[in-house]
């Protein structure tokens, strides 16, 4: 008699507790870039009073297709497109390598992830940025050598 409804009770509380245990699990996500293209100008090293100090330098990838009817035979214009990407480099023993390393036209591969943020500018606006953080760099090859 007594033990019906305790029973109907503990399952109730099981119930209630597994659903907000379920609710509580957090979804996997993934926020992961990959880069692979040259340097386009030498790092800077920057810091903000009470925060670790940044290396930043811009990276240029290339998008190339063939527009015209004979895609298929290569015929037609060669159209390239150049992106350039800022990169963030925060870790300090990746950040002190890379402004040490990474040279204007230095061709590297680079990991990270995509940071949205904003700031204020000199005209006290504020402006949208988005920022590759590095979390590892490649480097492929030295600068672009010219020929004599």
């Amino acid at each position: 008699m007594f033990r019906r409804p305790v029973l109907q009770v503990f399952h109730q509380f099981v119930r209630r507790e597994s659903e907000i245990a379920s609710s509580l699990v957090l979804e996997r996500s993934l926020n992961r870039v990959q880069l692979l293209g040259r340097v386009g100008q030498d790092p800077v090293m920057r810091q903000v009073e009470g925060k670790n100090p940044v290396t930043i330098f811009s990276l240029a990838t290339n998008e190339m297709w063939r527009s015209g009817e004979n895609e298929a035979y290569q015929m037609g214009d060669v159209s390239q497109k150049t992106t350039w990407h800022r990169i963030s480099v925060f870790r300090p023993g990746l950040r002190d390598v890379a402004y040490q390393y990474v040279k204007k036209g230095s061709r590297i591969y680079v990991e990270g992830k995509v940071d949205y943020g904003e700031y204020t500018d000199k005209n006290n606006v504020r402006r949208q940025a988005t920022t590759i953080i590095a979390d590892n760099i490649i480097f492929l090859s030295d600068q672009t050598k010219e020929k004599a």
